[in-house]
């Protein structure tokens, strides 16, 4: 049975507008973002901290977590999209991808967005087409 909220996602337990997947990771788009396309890309396997996965499943972590910016950036209006390991809100290992225009954006203390379903699907759609 899956415990994290992450776990549940990948599992399909709960919904999530998903922008890829392979048979290791899924990215999915955070429901409180903090720029429009803010993307969640997480191990299958449920693994607390990011450091604790094998060298594969990291490797594969990293490369897909490229590909999804790729397209993220692509999609979304943006400067560059940063990437975060925080990990400590949610205790399934995740990367954060955020589009940035400033520094700033990339800030987890500033008020989050909460995007409607509408939103999120939209979003969602235009980088699945760069995938």
């Amino acid at each position: 049975m899956a415990n994290s909220l992450f776990s549940k996602i990948v599992a399909r337990e709960i919904p999530a507008h998903i922008v890829a997947e392979n048979e290791h990771c899924l990215a999915f788009l955070d429901v409180f973002p903090l720029a429009e396309g803010h993307t969640l890309v997480v191990p299958k396997t449920e693994v607390d901290y990011l450091f604790d996965l094998d060298d594969d499943h990291y490797e594969e972590l990293m490369v897909f977590s490229r590909k999804v910016a790729k397209a993220i950036h692509a999609a979304v209006p943006c400067r560059k999209v940063g990437l975060s390991v925080v990990g400590l809100e949610v205790p399934h290992a995740h990367v954060h991808l955020i589009p940035l225009q400033t520094i700033g954006d990339m800030n987890f203390a500033k008020e989050k967005q909460r995007a409607n379903d509408s939103q999120l699907a939209e979003v969602a759609l235009r980088i699945q087409h760069y995938l």
